[in-house]
């Protein structure tokens, strides 16, 4: 009895030790990540440079509040067309309209165009007189920038600290924190962006996982995530979330870049928009 029980002692002692280290071998996976602000940008910035033009196809997931204050969801496929660092074409097939919902942008423009039962609207706004627009429903260049498309050429007010497995950006401005992203110090790959309002008050989340290696050193997330905290604040867009079952390298016609990446006209709309500086103003038809 004596011998079977310093058996048994010793079994445990075993798997408690496995148990020990497995523990710490996972914590190991924390990686030192970058020691300067300037190095992780320098890091960010070869992603944007290795793009490369590719098309996407999966589906989304859109929750919104309707007008009658009630949240509401919509799940539908999509396709994604983009062209880095600014030119993106999505279109959703909602309710047998295979251009149910449609929104874009280039180097100058930004549009969003619904045709739901509750919504029949269009908005659509100029980069060069904008300061923010969290109030659209779905932001076009949050959506690049979930796909792996961070423009960091302003390399200024930016700090680096650390939170666990993620080295973390904060950019200021004015004393005013306006974005944080938060980076994996192993694979150094985005796995979450903040921003701010002119306020301080967290205005939308970008989460992305799964990333896929599309082209040499270019990879992009399967699943997105963008929370917009500004609109739902306001009883607007909840959620858009994007589940990419495809995503590869595409060599885009001119005759196709110029239908899918110019601002499509507002027509057949209940509502057209246009947004001047975060205000969103009705336009007459």
């Amino acid at each position: 009895m004596a011998y079977r029980n310093t058996n048994l002692r010793l079994f445990a002692a075993f798997a408690a030790a496995i148990l020990i280290f497995s523990g710490c071998s996972a914590r190991m996976r924390v990686c030192p990540g970058r020691e300067s602000a300037a190095e992780s940008l320098s890091v960010l910035q070869l992603q944007l440079k290795n793009a490369v033009q590719f098309k996407a196809a999966g589906s989304c997931l859109l929750q919104y509040y309707a007008a009658d204050k009630k949240t509401k969801k919509e799940n539908f496929p999509v396709k994604l067309w983009v062209n880095p660092p600014a030119e993106i074409y999505v279109q959703g097939d909602v309710a047998f309209d295979p251009k149910g919902i449609v929104f874009g942008s280039n180097e100058g423009q930004f549009w969003l165009a619904i045709k739901l039962k509750e919504i029949s609207s269009y908005w659509w706004g100029a980069y060069a007189r904008q300061s923010s627009f969290e109030k659209l429903m779905i932001n076009p260049r949050r959506v690049l920038e979930a796909l792996g498309l961070v423009a960091l050429q302003d390399e200024q007010g930016w700090s680096l600290s650390k939170e666990g497995a993620f080295d973390v950006l904060t950019k200021q401005q004015g004393g005013v924190k306006t974005r944080k992203i938060y980076v994996n110090n192993c694979d150094y790959l985005v796995r979450k962006i903040e921003y701010f309002d002119v306020d301080g008050s967290k205005a939308a989340v970008v989460e992305v996982d799964k990333y896929k290696e599309i082209s040499e050193n270019f990879f992009v997330p399967r699943t997105v995530k963008i929370t917009n905290l500004a609109a739902e604040r306001a009883g607007d867009c909840i959620s858009v979330s994007f589940n990419l079952e495809s995503a590869k390298p595409a060599d885009f016609a001119q005759k196709l870049r110029n239908r899918i990446f110019n601002r499509l006209k507002p027509e057949g709309f209940r509502h057209i928009y246009k947004i001047v500086d975060g205000k969103i103003i009705e336009q007459p038809e």
